[in-house]
Formats: C-alpha cells, sequence, structure tokens
C-alpha cells in the first residue's frame, strides 16, 4: 500500500509521515522532492524551471520508483508531497493506481492563516517559495481530485496520524515515548525540512 499525504507547503506532511512510519511497523517513508533537487541541481541555470514538478523526468522517475518498491516492498511506502497540479497526479498516482497499486491520498487543509503560521515556525518569510505558493495550493487542493481532505486547523499531529490509519485501515503501535522524546523526534524532522529548503 501507498499512503500519499499531499498538502500546500507548512501543512505538516513529513511531520505526520514520519510520526505515522514510526508507529507503523515494516514502513517506509518515500520523499519525492529528492529527484527533484537532483534535477535542479544538474540542470544549467540558464534552462532550469522554477518548479522541478514541471519536469517529465521527475513525474516520470517517481512513477516508475514507486511502482517498483510496491511490487518488492511488503511493507507501506508513505509519501509525503505537494501535488496540486491534476495532469501531474493523473500521471503519478493516477497511473499508479491503474496498476493495480492499492493508494490512499489524503490532503491535509487548512486555513491560510493556519499555513503562514507554521511557516513561520520553521523560519520561512513572506518572500519565501511555501508563502508565495500557499493560496493558490489550497484552493487547488480544495478540489474533489485531492480527496480525502483532513482538516487539520485543529487537529493535532496524533489525531491526524490516527485519522489516516483508521482510514487506510492500519493498526498503530502504542507511541511509548516520553513528551520529550516525542518533541525532540519531531524538531528533527522539522530541522531536516529546514535544511532543504535552504
Amino acid at each position: 500500500m501507498i499512503i500519499w499525504i499531499n498538502g500546500t507547503f507548512g501543512a505538516g506532511k513529513t511531520t505526520v509521515a514520519y510520526e505515522l512510519h514510526r508507529r507503523l511497523p515494516l514502513s517506509h517513508v518515500y520523499d519525492p522532492e529528492r529527484i527533484g533537487y537532483v534535477l535542479m541541481d544538474n540542470i544549467p541555470k540558464e534552462i532550469l524551471k522554477k518548479d522541478f514538478q514541471d519536469y517529465p523526468l521527475w513525474r516520470e522517475a517517481n512513477y516508475k520508483l514507486l511502482k517498483q518498491l510496491s511490487k518488492e516492498y511488503v511493507g507501506t511506502i508513505i509519501v509525503p508531497m505537494t501535488l496540486t497540479n491534476e495532469e501531474y497526479y493523473d500521471e503519478i498516482i493516477g497511473k499508479l493506481s491503474a496498476d493495480g497499486i492499492e493508494i490512499k491520498h489524503f490532503t491535509l487543509a487548512a486555513s491560510k492563516q493556519t499555513i503562514e503560521k507554521r511557516l513561520r515556525k520553521r523560519f520561512e518569510g513572506k518572500k519565501s517559495w511555501g508563502y508565495e505558493q500557499a493560496e493558490e495550493r489550497i484552493m487547488n487542493l480544495k478540489k474533489d481530485r485531492f480527496k480525502e481532505h483532513i482538516q487539520t486547523d485543529t487537529l493535532s499531529i496524533d489525531e491526524i496520524v490516527n485519522v489516516i490509519a483508521n482510514t487506510s485501515g492500519l493498526t498503530l503501535l502504542p507511541d511509548l515515548r516520553t513528551k520529550g522524546r516525542r518533541f525532540y523526534e519531531r524538531l528533527l524532522v522539522t530541522m531536516k525540512e529546514i535544511s532543504l529548503f535552504k
């Protein structure tokens, strides 16, 4: 099974993905952005696109790799990735589904104010990519294509994880970490996200 966690930048996708991973035995977090960064680092700046998702190679590579992993890996693959273009959605998620791969898709929804607050918490200013993209991405993700929507404004990370697991028919391990340990591990995920945007 693939669990695709969608949502605009700052929605909490990566934090939720890693929390789900920690509580799901035999699971793996797959990050499509990494292929994007390889593309961006190896294309001459004169012909560089603003968004790596606009490269057909990015979409094809992620589709093919996820398809291969789904055939070879018996666990749950968790994919935290913003995907708001319907054609791109079809080229990856649609094709995987057509191949008979079980995909559970969730969009973490929140108000623009909540998203901006979360972006500030990870030190992204109003000129950042996330801020500039937020309004348009939020509107696109409201479409039926991007169901199932989870309104996260008032939900904790643990509550979101439980919604995803219950809807997907998955049994989570109990979270036996101390409050301090949980905070530390989530902070590490946030710091990792910040470093990716430098």
